[in-house]
């Protein structure tokens, strides 16, 4: 009798713990659902921008506010998120706010690991599903390069140097062939070692504000000419 209480009683955690897992908000989606709603409706001759991304992106507002303020950008980067974290939440928090124009700054964090292994293909095939779902909708894309990084200071000896490089040019290739705009952020930032200097970025991985003035003109000039495809 008591093998079998004990037994119920396993059975009875495990179904608590399951549901505990199935109950999480595994991409966030309520991040960003109150200022989403807000959103106002789109004037006629507004020319949004939604900035998705990671830690890197929500950093920039956070770090450079005065580059958002006063412009219809709205900033969606939500901190250490991978690329199919973004793809299930593109619907709310881009197509759904009705931009122009998206720009896509990911992949580090899949690079890391963070949500588990994953390839340079899986990567862009959760790239190529963002930028699909924008094209649908008439939202106009610029993927961006994946900025450089040495190595990992919360998951070292990844040596991910080389996999961002790898991963840029099948970023830039699917951009080329598919007319979406390619931000190279690397080109501008990239130090000796194929990895982001601490000028720009103090961990070497998150911007300073150093870095993200390198990026600003880059990102003004690619929205330009986003808006006049």
């Amino acid at each position: 009798m008591k093998r079998a209480n004990n037994l119920i009683l396993t059975c009875m955690l495990s179904f608590l713990g399951l549901t505990t897992i199935n109950a999480q908000d595994w991409a966030d989606l309520k991040r960003f659902e109150e200022a989403n709603a807000e959103v106002q409706v789109v004037s006629n001759n507004e020319d949004r921008v939604v900035f998705m991304g990671n830690s890197i992106t929500i950093g920039w507002l956070n770090k450079r506010p005065e580059f958002f303020e006063g412009k219809p950008y709205i900033n969606r980067g939500i901190s250490g998120q991978t690329t199919p974290q973004m793809l299930i939440r593109f619907r709310q928090d881009v197509i759904n706010l009705n931009p122009k124009v998206v720009t896509i700054l990911a992949g580090t964090n899949d690079i890391a690991g963070n949500t588990g292994p994953s390839t340079l293909e899986m990567i862009m095939d959760n790239i190529k599903g963002m930028a699909e779902l924008a094209h649908a909708n008439g939202i106009k894309v610029i993927l961006s390069s994946t900025l450089p990084a040495y190595d990992y200071p919360w998951k070292p000896g990844l040596e991910p140097s080389s996999k961002i490089i790898e991963l840029n040019k099948m970023i830039k290739e699917y951009a080329d062939a598919n007319g979406h705009i390619y931000l190279d952020y690397f080109s501008a930032m990239v130090d000796e070692r194929n990895g982001l200097p601490k000028k720009y970025a103090e961990d070497e991985v998150h911007p300073t504000v150093e870095g993200y003035k390198v990026m600003e003109p880059l990102v003004e000039s690619a929205i330009k000419a986003a808006l006049n495809k």
